[in-house]
């Protein structure tokens, strides 16, 4: 059996102190003593991470059941093929201790606040990430339990999406050129970067209209950009709609409205 010591979880852990649900150097990460039970673990507010260029605030939940109530919960983000030194590749971890809220005798929820910064992820690091929680009872027996895993979590890069119609106004049947630029963070450079050869809709909303419609499928280029041109029939407003991707947010552009005359 691997061993995984009580230095591993405080190591990657920062501002928590983690003696009370520390794991013993000869037991799985995973482990459980006593009658303490997780019911529910909430990242993000049941959102996908996504972060920028500037550091994301990330809040995690840890609600669980113990005869005696719940004292202290933990919990991490973490990348990699196991959660111990050497296989980790991205770890998030709370950056003060858990505020821990007694829901009725038994039950517990405690709040943990994380911080995301594009200083300490890289652009391999988007995608699934795996969330270790654990809760600590109250009481001198000190039970508690921990998941390695109990659920994951997409992290990913956030974009950015324009458009400009024109010409405004523009004479009916005439054509309109529509541009705009699809651009996502690069957190190894800290700025937004074009995204290339991607697919973007083109959509259209006539005036008066309550929903948009699909013109066309566009794809940027090897800068990010898109360009598409169409007839003029009506007023209406112009917008690109990004679908998103594994380790890309869906983002929609503002509209820009054009007169036709």
């Amino acid at each position: 059996m691997r061993t995984r010591a009580t230095a591993t979880i405080a190591a990657v852990s920062g501002a928590l102190a983690l003696s009370a649900l520390a794991v013993p150097a000869a037991q799985a990460a995973d482990s459980v003593q006593g009658d303490t039970k997780i019911t529910k673990v909430v990242v993000n507010g049941g959102k996908d991470i996504v972060v920028g260029t500037s550091t994301k605030k990330v809040t995690i939940t840890v609600t669980g059941t113990d005869p005696k109530g719940i004292k202290d919960g933990i919990a991490i983000l973490w990348r990699g093929t196991e959660f111990e030194p050497g296989r980790l590749t991205g770890v998030v971890a709370p950056v003060d201790d858990a505020k821990c809220t007694k829901v009725d005798a038994t039950t517990g929820t405690c709040k943990l606040l994380l911080e995301a910064s594009p200083r300490k992820l890289a652009n391999g690091n988007a995608g699934k990430w795996k969330v270790m929680a654990g809760l600590l009872a109250k009481g001198s027996a000190e039970d508690r339990v921990i998941k390695e895993s109990y659920k994951s979590v997409s992290v990913k890069r956030a974009a950015k999406l324009t458009v400009n119609a024109s010409p405004e106004p523009v004479k009916k049947g005439k054509a309109v050129t529509v541009s705009g630029a699809l651009t996502r963070a690069n957190w190894d450079t800290k700025k937004y970067a074009g995204y290339t050869k991607q697919s973007v809709r083109l959509q259209f909303k006539k005036k008066g209209a309550s929903a948009y419609t699909t013109l066309k499928t566009v794809k940027s280029d090897r800068r990010g950009n898109l360009k598409s041109t169409v007839k003029a029939s009506a007023d209406g407003t112009f917008r690109y709609v990004f679908a998103g991707t594994s380790t890309t947010p869906a983002v929609a552009s503002a509209g820009d409205f054009v007169d036709v005359r």
